[in-house]
């Protein structure tokens, strides 16, 4: 890991610098030419809550984007909504689809919950972490009273349709999941086990574990 901690001044000067992947995980990754500069310069920059108003700038910001990129996308994040993190991430794999734009992901400090959730929407190849990043992995959360009264088979139908929703949000979390951990050697149980007790790691550790390219 030696080549991972090289003086910082050392990697912001050397648009080729080499930044070793984690022990035993075999060939080196190369910044390529010029990647170095357009993370220094995101062209999208989201900050705070992941919810409908970063949506709503996130898509103002992407539709002022010309051409194929690669563009990237910094983010800072304490959490949010996923279902507007996986909405975000959509609306990039429909971009890659139509017009075969490429993205990278920069986590900047912070990528806690929902921002692992949009981070997970990029190939592991495009995600970048600044080396003072921490991620936060953890399980989905519900808020929900219920009130059952009236006749029996209609109280069933209640719990049967939030067993329902439960569920689905299970698989949902699970596909995020599968998704952050598509290259790495964690396996989904590890990421189950580990999520309820809000999971977390430093861009180190997270290179370690293949769940992102590298540390800028």
């Amino acid at each position: 890991m030696d080549d991972i901690e090289a003086p910082h001044e050392n990697v912001a000067t050397d648009a080729g610098a080499l930044l070793r992947s984690a022990p035993g995980a075999g060939a080196e990754l190369r910044l390529e030419d010029g990647l170095l500069g357009r993370l220094s310069r995101p062209d999208i920059r989201l900050a705070g809550q992941v919810n409908d108003s970063m949506h709503e700038k996130f898509q103002g910001q992407l539709a002022a984007l010309s051409g194929a990129g690669p563009f990237v996308i910094a983010m800072t994040t304490l959490g949010g909504d996923p279902e507007v993190a996986r909405a975000m991430a959509a609306d990039l794999r429909l971009l890659r689809a139509a017009e075969d734009a490429r993205f990278i992901f920069l986590g900047k400090s912070a990528v806690y919950s929902a921002g692992v959730t949009f981070m997970a929407g990029f190939p592991r190849a495009e995600r970048w972490l600044e080396r003072d990043t921490r991620l936060m992995i953890h399980e989905r959360k519900l808020e929900k009273n219920v009130h059952f009264s009236g006749p029996l088979e209609g109280c069933l139908n209640m719990a049967l349709a939030l067993v329902h929703e439960i569920e689905n949000g299970v698989r949902i979390e699970r596909e995020g999941f599968e998704a952050l951990i598509s290259e790495s050697p964690l396996t989904l149980d590890e990421v189950i086990r580990k999520a309820p007790q809000n999971w977390y790691l430093d861009a180190t550790e997270a290179l370690e574990l293949k769940l992102v390219a590298g540390i800028v």
